[in-house]
């Protein structure tokens, strides 16, 4: 919906259909990142979202003072994606050899998705904008986290032992993952086989303290 330059916020206002603040906020983030993603986060206004929107400039700010709002909002938005897929291949599978290979395909996936927060960022050059640095180091913090969590249950190791290990698995998942963008001539599901194989082969060194009862 494009507006004249003779149309009021009150006449724009007038025509936006209505919808609950949740859902008006998730529509305009979902807009913003379609337009980061197309001109990066400098090239791209406000003014330009909010037309894409539907919606009036005024109507934009009360939801995000900011652009640099709005972009944290949405890379908020992609790390909680990401952390409840994590936690997702953590909890919810037994098997330590599918976790393995649900974790890097989450990741995978996350580096793989051109709108994902992962591509907003180290597409850009926000990796030293202090609020973006500060979110990036808390995923990375999260993800060993949970990783270690599982890995200290599971073999008996020292929690400072077992966030190491945590740390060299989720260093493997993103180094590698990054480096995959670049290589067309691997599959993405050939990336999360190969990368899950060489996890594997790592980690299931170490017993578990606590054996199934069919071993």
């Amino acid at each position: 919906m494009a507006f004249s330059a003779t149309q009021s916020t009150a006449d724009i206002n007038a025509k936006v259909i209505r919808l609950p603040k949740a859902q008006r906020r998730e529509q305009l983030m979902e807009t913003a990142r379609a337009v980061f993603v197309v001109q990066g986060y400098h090239s791209a206004g406000m003014d330009e979202i909010a037309e894409q929107a539907g919606v009036s400039k005024p109507l934009l700010y009360q939801h995000f003072p900011s652009k640099l709002d709005l972009y944290l909002a949405i890379l908020d938005s992609g790390i909680e994606h990401l952390l409840d897929a994590s936690d997702a291949s953590l909890k919810n599978i037994t098997d330590n050899k599918q976790r393995v290979n649900a974790t890097i395909r989450s990741y995978v996936e996350f580096v793989d998705d051109p709108a994902s927060a992962y591509r907003l960022v180290f597409e850009s050059d926000l990796t030293n904008e202090p609020e973006v640095r500060e979110r990036m180091v808390h995923l990375d913090r999260e993800v060993i986290r949970r990783i270690a969590a599982v890995i200290k249950e599971d073999t008996g190791l020292s929690e400072s032992q077992a966030e190491l290990l945590g740390a060299g698995l989720h260093g493997l998942a993103q180094v590698a993952s990054t480096a995959w963008l670049g290589n067309p001539d691997v599959s993405r599901e050939e990336a999360v086989e190969l990368l899950s194989s060489l996890a594997w082969k790592g980690i299931s060194g170490f017993p578990l303290s606590h054996p199934p009862a069919d071993s």
